[in-house]
């Protein structure tokens, strides 16, 4: 192995990590009813942009996803279009290959960088508050430090939960892109933990480091100044076990009235539409008991949000729904 990188694994480390494998173990083993919202993936997106500087609240990256014209920065907007895509390409990423790290990276940052997918060709400061706290390897050696990295990463034992925290670490020390190096890492490391369990494809780890920005830098600087990835990652832990607590575990119940709405909703259907396929009569016990609930419970939307009584109003599945 060329390179290991420098990284002591402390009884803290060694706790978190049997904690939140624990507690992924418990998710694992619902899964069959495990319906996490598409907030999550909202949330995500939300928390790794905002982290670098994205003006676009939640509401608007909702809109975003859904296809609405939303009135913002056009670099912001085409940033949250390029991170819709590249997590819902999450599972098709293969994260011990380099090539397919450039591949996300020209996905992630394209129309945002004139070469994206190449490593940078000059050099590159990380800048603090007010100093530059970190100055990246020279552009001459990117490549051969992604390599040895690349190299480690196919190699190592170490648990995913420690291995993917110090890829990440290493990721940002190198820096390696001229632009996307924070929500690269960050994604990176969603992915490596995406292929230990699948509970992490919607986890928003991203929000919950949104969250404690300034301790996230605070720890890549002070396992910068000890020379040692472990400050990190005992904060990428942390912030691991906060999701999993954070985030509901199971999917809400609904009343058997709802279920059957979902059952027989296809495309976009209107009222009565629904009412006849379910051989209902009563408009009024049909709205109260069926429509609202589905509406109320996010499982179901209005094809006219604005106009709730229009008589072209139809309905049709969200995402979570439509996993019911």
């Amino acid at each position: 192995m060329k390179y290991n990188p420098p990284c002591h694994i402390t009884t803290e480390i060694l706790s978190q990590v049997a904690s939140i494998a624990e507690a992924v173990g418990q998710r694992q083993a619902i899964m069959s009813e495990l319906r996490l919202r598409r907030a999550n993936r909202i949330r995500t997106i939300h928390g790794s942009l905002a982290i670098e500087g994205n003006l676009l609240n939640e509401q608007q990256i909702t809109a975003i996803l859904a296809g609405k014209r939303v009135i913002a920065p056009p670099r912001d907007i085409q940033e949250v279009r390029n991170a819709i895509k590249v997590y819902d390409a999450l599972p098709q990423w293969n994260p011990r290959q380099e090539s397919d790290l450039l591949s996300a990276h020209t996905m992630l940052m394209q129309g945002l960088l004139n070469s994206p997918g190449s490593y940078r060709q000059g050099g590159v400061g990380v800048m603090g508050q007010t100093e530059i706290v970190h100055v990246a390897p020279p552009a001459s050696r990117v490549a051969i430090l992604m390599s040895d990295l690349f190299q480690w990463l196919q190699q190592t034992d170490l648990h995913p939960l420690v291995a993917s925290s110090i890829f990440h670490y290493e990721f940002e020390f190198i820096h390696p892109f001229e632009d996307g190096n924070g929500r690269m890492g960050r994604f990176w490391q969603s992915l490596l933990l995406y292929q230990w369990s699948a509970v992490f494809e919607h986890l928003p780890i991203e929000s919950m480091i949104f969250a404690h920005q300034q301790d996230y830098y605070q720890a890549l600087n002070q396992s910068t100044e000890a020379g040692d990835s472990a400050p990190f990652i005992a904060f990428m832990l942390q912030a691991i076990q906060s999701t999993l607590d954070d985030t509901p575990q199971v999917r809400p119940q609904v009343t058997p009235q709802v279920e059957a709405v979902l059952a027989v909703m296809q495309g976009e259907m209107s009222r009565s539409e629904l009412m006849r396929v379910l051989d209902l009569s009563d408009r009024k016990s049909f709205r109260q008991r069926y429509l609202l609930p589905a509406l109320q419970a996010g499982l179901i939307e209005m094809t006219l949000p604005d106009k709730p009584n229009s008589r072209l109003q139809r309905y049709r599945l969200v995402s979570e729904g439509e996993q019911r």
